[in-house]
């Protein structure tokens, strides 16, 4: 039997948790949505300087999905050449304490793994 948590609104089986954790765990989305998050609106180059390593295809595909989604907001405005703002929806700016919490895990588990490291290596000395 499901929890009430993985059961939608409607009774039917399903996790509503399970559909918002695909959605981020797309390649790069985390990290797109990380980049709105701190640095604020952003042309599409500069996001793509800023995600380095994603290419304009994928960036584009992902910007997409997350509009689709309601999680980012696309402002376009028609001149020569078009200027395209991407920007945190409100259901992204949602996302805000969860984003902020991964960030502050992975630095924590950075440190303990370069702690890690230097002590193998202090050890093999």
């Amino acid at each position: 039997m499901a929890s009430s948590l993985c059961q939608t609104s409607e009774g039917k089986n399903g996790c509503p948790v399970d559909a918002v954790l695909r959605l981020l765990m797309g390649p790069w989305t985390t990290y797109i949505l990380y980049v709105l998050r701190t640095q604020g609106p952003r042309r599409f180059g500069e996001l793509k300087r800023e995600v380095g390593g994603i290419s304009a295809k994928v960036l584009t595909e992902r910007l997409r999905m997350l509009e689709e989604a309601r999680l980012v907001h696309r402002d376009y405005v028609a001149t020569i050449p078009p200027q395209v703002t991407y920007s945190l929806a409100p259901r992204g700016a949602e996302l805000s304490p969860m984003l902020d919490a991964l960030k502050d895990i992975a630095l924590r588990w950075q440190a303990e793994d370069e702690q890690g490291r230097f002590e193998e290596a202090k050890a093999a000395e």
